[in-house]
């Protein structure tokens, strides 16, 4: 399947200012990629209690 041309020059311009990002502040690159992990980990965590709460009624 082809995708547009208008997203391939997204992701490539997403893709480079990554790799910038990480490359000229390492320290805070891994700060956010912490701090986005540690959002979708609590998200997980909140379906799962949800889903226990639903259960045990």
């Amino acid at each position: 399947m082809n995708t547009p041309p208008i997203k391939k020059i997204v992701l490539w311009l997403l893709t480079i200012f990554l790799i910038y990002a990480i490359l000229t502040s390492p320290d805070s690159a891994a700060n956010i990629v912490g701090s986005a992990w540690d959002v979708i980990a609590n998200g997980v965590k909140n379906v799962g209690r949800f889903f226990d709460s639903l259960i045990s009624r």
